[in-house]
């Protein structure tokens, strides 16, 4: 396992860091990991994603040069007393999403968001970091390892030990953080895989195989798992209102019906044709 140090040099015009590898084991060559975050962000260019500025390699050492960005997520909260107003966690989860969106239509999947591996410099600006994990996928993707994200922020399918997993792992892990941004703690905080199943039933409600076919023949999936009904947002730590959208909640009214709402009063375009 290499290990890693982030410093912070201050150049002549900027602040950059730096994070160092050894390579514990020469013989071994680079690690997977630092190779895998070059050649990712080598090719990136998306202002949610954090620049690598230069690579430089050294006996023994790998030295990964990065734009220098004042805390991590994590951190950034922290300095809020873990209390973010609603519009500071839609802008950022907003960004978030945007250069999810930029990674994925470029076949790249991270498999390790969580806050301590998204940055956030001193104007709110939020970028993605730490691809160490990330993965270049072709069609048909391939199996992965599920040994993959932090628990937390693990999505169900992984968590069932399912090796056939594509985009959606990132999706949800974004959800997880939206959450936290909203709630100042850990949605789904289990202190095992079990466990942080049984947080995500409690939260969200036992699936069955009407809502996710295929769900029984997932490796790790037990139809014995206790049942629990899925609860409102509303009842869950007040993360409704924390988002802004309790009102509309109060109203009855969900994304799907308020879009389905929109359908039915948007005018048709009539095309022309040549005639």
């Amino acid at each position: 396992m290499a290990t890693q140090a982030v410093l912070v040099v201050r150049g002549g015009r900027k602040t950059v860091a730096i994070k160092r590898v050894k390579m514990e084991h020469e013989d071994e060559g680079m690690p997977s990991t630092a190779i895998r975050e070059v050649a990712v962000l080598k090719a990136a260019d998306h202002p949610n994603v954090v620049k690598l500025l230069d690579v430089a390699c050294s006996p023994g050492r790998l030295h990964l040069v990065f734009e220098f960005v004042d805390a991590n997520l994590k951190q950034y909260m922290k300095k809020f007393g873990l209390r973010l107003e609603a519009a500071v966690v839609q802008a950022l989860h907003r960004q978030l999403m945007q250069g999810i969106d930029y990674c994925h239509a470029r076949r790249i999947i991270h498999r390790d968001l969580k806050p301590q591996n998204i940055l956030v410099d001193g104007q709110d600006n939020l970028k993605i970091a730490d691809f160490g994990m990330a993965r270049a996928f072709n069609l048909p993707i391939p199996k992965y390892t599920h040994e993959v994200v932090t628990t937390w922020y693990r999505a169900p399918e992984i968590l069932f030990g399912c090796e056939d997993y594509s985009l959606g792992v990132d999706v949800w892990s974004a959800g997880c953080i939206l959450g936290e941004m909203a709630t100042g703690a850990a949605l789904f905080h289990g202190d095992s895989e079990i466990d942080t199943i049984f947080q995500i039933f409690k939260k969200l409600g036992t699936p069955s195989e009407v809502e996710w076919p295929g769900l029984s023949d997932l490796p790790d999936f037990k139809p014995t798992f206790p049942q629990w009904r899925k609860r409102p947002w509303s009842e869950i730590r007040n993360t409704a209102i924390q988002l802004g959208v309790a009102k509309e909640l109060r109203h009855g009214k969900t994304n799907s019906e308020r879009t389905n709402s929109k359908k039915a009063t948007r005018p048709k375009i009539l095309h022309k044709t040549n005639s």
